[in-house]
């Protein structure tokens, strides 16, 4: 596993579609929790808020995106054609990305780990 210490580094090894595909869930994630902060864990890009919020990376034939066990059995029935496994969820890098669900979840999310902090 290669070791990044920013997310721009991490993006920046993948190819020109898969970049951009990284930028805009990274955009995404930014506008739905803007007091969210960038790191990088487990090799991945994460955003942390009030502890662990959610994981995103870049593969050859997907974007994964990992939003914790909640995150999906919350948005399951919307996420059923992106499941790929528990706490996995796969979106295929020749369709557009469901902003407006990675919005929602990224809320609930932020909503879920500022209630566990109060």
């Amino acid at each position: 596993m290669n070791k990044y210490s920013t997310i721009d580094e991490y993006i920046s090894n993948f190819p020109p579609n898969i970049r951009a595909l990284l930028e805009t869930m990274r955009k995404t994630i930014h506008k739905a929790a803007p007091d969210a902060q960038e790191a990088i864990a487990y090799g991945i890009p994460t955003f942390k808020l009030n502890g662990n919020l959610v994981h995103f990376g870049g593969f050859k034939d997907h974007i994964g995106f990992y939003p914790a066990p909640r995150g999906i059995e919350a948005f399951e029935k919307e996420l059923t054609p992106y499941l790929a496994g528990k706490g996995t969820v796969k979106f295929p890098i020749d369709k557009p990305l469901p902003v407006s669900l990675v919005t929602k979840i990224v809320k609930f999310r932020a909503s879920q780990n500022a209630k566990k902090n109060t």
